[in-house]
């Protein structure tokens, strides 16, 4: 199958995905361009010369084991993606630490221990075709490998799974052969339960995309495939789960952008393609709609520029963005999207399959206690307010965890830290600077309160500087209120959502008295309600947005003296710039200002 030209190389372009057949042939187009980076001896794959923080062995070991995500399920419906007999030896050599394309001893902590969850799984989903026709002296090697990265250290976080997928498939293919305390890190997985789904992912308040991809993923693979079932009903969790997640996408398909990882792309869905495997009930949400969720992000992916030339998927989001990634992306990292490639293991006559494709229900939980979100969904797009999650030791932390507002149509931008405040995006992000100190934003909140209509959140952007800012919905946009106390002079910028910069300038740019406007592909306007600020439309440096790689973003610029001030603002990215006409009127400010006292209200009732 040859790469199909397109929109910047994706092998998906102009496939349709609405079927099984259709999903089947989208995973053969993404792997197809592999077959020519992979080593003669089958164990590594080499897709480029940059690094990771890793070492190379494990970066290309990583492009060994991730296809298996894909091929797996694939296998388990009844079709072959991959060259089984390759497969094997790949494992076969990766594991002989006399060969040349050896992966490495592991330790703890190790990027090795990641990529064996794969391995682990396959031996536990499909021994026939990955461990059943090895010679025995290859079954060895592998099983002492395997063994041994069992007896590493892995990080307090979504990791302790690697752990049990690896033991669990070894228990699958040597089961007179148990590994040494299997349940190890059961007690310490669950002490990061939250409550109704939710999982912290490891120290301190981080509740991501790894809810998905990992902790329920994980544990879905477990439930349905283990020789030993969990003694933890990780079925009931997900079904919590489902609904509150299934918040976080919109009607054309597209998912939140929001904290580490995001260049695994349409991984994002492998939590409804799990659940789908595990559910033995009636299903949290209809088939049909578990299944749209998957299709419509697919697809919407399909038509994003997200591989190189050769068809290879690229590090970055819609694309190519070294920008934007962790320092433990390789360039084979990507290929954990094939997680959502799980319901391929559903057989045709599944429900899943044979149900219509159906829309995301009306009445999806909104406020959203474990990950700090209160949710707008509208009939274009969803926007997530946020408290502010603690900024993890992850590059872009800040920015991928406490702006103000995440957006499916309008993703968040990265910032370049050399750049001085008045040049940062801070689209959805208030900036501020003290005289002789660094430029900051919010980096996580000391303190969170919040109810259905509105969030507040007391965070320090110098240790002698409070903020304490509350974030309400309101029509097609939603009211941002900043109380600072300071006792130094501080500089502001704070921006709305940002807006694609096209090289044709289609997009009208309109700044008035208070606001400022950009209408293009979608619109975006911030609104000063106390007139302390001056609106202007920036222009920032290009490749720091996960969408697009030039952007505008609407901002306010004012100087704020010692003492307390309090700043207010209205932001949007709606679609319907008629709205415009109205931003400006005393009628539309003292709606938004009585919104404003009720949603205080409501937090203190609430408390």
């Amino acid at each position: 199958m040859t790469p199909r030209a397109g929109h910047g190389w994706n092998p998906l372009f102009g496939l349709p995905i609405f079927s099984r057949e259709d999903l089947l042939n989208a995973l053969r187009a993404l792997l197809h361009p592999l077959a020519a980076f992979q080593s003669p001896g089958g164990a590594r794959l080499q897709l480029s010369a940059g690094a990771a923080i890793f070492d190379r062995a494990a970066a290309e070991l990583e492009g060994f084991a991730r296809p298996l995500w894909g091929a797996v399920p694939a296998a388990l419906g009844g079709s072959d993606v991959l060259d089984w007999a390759r497969v094997r030896e790949g494992l076969s050599n990766g594991c002989d630490p006399e060969h040349e394309e050896f992966w490495g001893w592991p330790g703890s902590e190790d990027q090795r221990l990641v990529e064996m969850a794969a391995i682990g799984f396959a031996l536990l989903a499909v021994p026939e075709r990955i461990w059943n026709p090895l010679p025995e002296r290859s079954k060895a090697l592998v099983s002492s490998y395997l063994r041994r990265c069992a007896a590493q250290i892995f990080s307090p976080n979504n990791w302790m799974f690697f752990r049990l997928l690896i033991v669990a498939g070894l228990a699958r293919v040597e089961p007179d052969n148990p590994v040494d305390d299997a349940g190890r890190y059961v007690q310490e997985i669950e002490a990061l339960y939250l409550g109704e789904g939710w999982y912290r992912d490891g120290p301190g308040r981080r509740v991501d995309h790894y809810n998905g991809f990992a902790f329920h993923t994980y544990a879905l693979l477990l439930t349905c495939f283990a020789p030993e079932k969990p003694a933890i009903d990780h079925l009931a969790r997900a079904r919590l789960f489902a609904p509150n997640f299934a918040a976080w996408f919109d009607p054309e398909g597209r998912g939140l952008a929001y904290g580490r990882s995001m260049t695994y792309r349409f991984a994002m869905t492998a939590f409804f393609g799990a659940y789908a495997l595990a559910e033995d009930g009636d299903p949290a949400l209809p088939w049909g709609c578990l299944k749209g969720i998957i299709l419509r992000n697919i697809r919407w992916w399909s038509r994003q520029p997200i591989a190189d030339r050769d068809g290879v998927l690229s590090v970055g989001y819609v694309y190519p963005n070294p920008m934007m990634a962790e320092d433990y992306n390789s360039a084979c990292s990507p290929y954990w999207a094939l997680k959502a490639f799980l319901p391929l293991a559903l057989p045709r006559d599944h429900p899943f399959w044979t149900s219509e494709e159906a829309p995301l229900p009306q009445d999806l939980p909104l406020m959203q206690q474990a990950p700090g979100f209160l949710l707008q969904r509208s009939a274009t797009h969803t926007v997530a307010l946020s408290a502010g999650q603690e900024g993890p030791q992850f590059r872009h932390g800040a920015e991928k965890y406490a702006k103000f507002a995440y957006s499916t149509q309008s993703p968040l931008s990265v910032e370049m830290r050399e750049a001085s405040l008045l040049t940062a995006a801070l689209d959805g992000a208030l900036g501020v600077q003290a005289e002789g100190r660094p430029w900051v934003t919010r980096h996580g909140c000391a303190s969170m309160q919040t109810s259905n209509a509105a969030l507040i959140s007391i965070w320090h952007p110098y240790p002698d500087v409070e903020i304490e800012t509350l974030l309400c919905p309101h029509g097609n946009g939603h009211i941002r209120r900043h109380r600072i106390l300071t006792p130094v002079p501080l500089v502001t910028v704070e921006g709305g959502f940002a807006v694609e910069r096209t090289d044709g300038q289609a997009e009208v740019c309109e700044i008035g008295r208070d606001s400022s406007w950009v209408l293009g592909g979608h619109a975006s306007c911030i609104v000063d309600l106390n007139s302390l600020r001056l609106p202007r439309i920036h222009a920032p440096a290009s490749g720091i947005n996960l969408a697009y790689p030039r952007i505008w973003v609407p901002q306010l610029l004012g100087n704020i003296p010692a003492g307390e001030t309090e700043l207010l603002c209205w932001c949007t990215c709606d679609e319907r710039p008629a709205d415009r006409c109205n931003s400006q009127s005393s009628e539309h400010r003292a709606s938004l200002l009585e919104v404003l006292r009720q949603a205080v209200e409501s937090v203190r009732t609430s408390q």
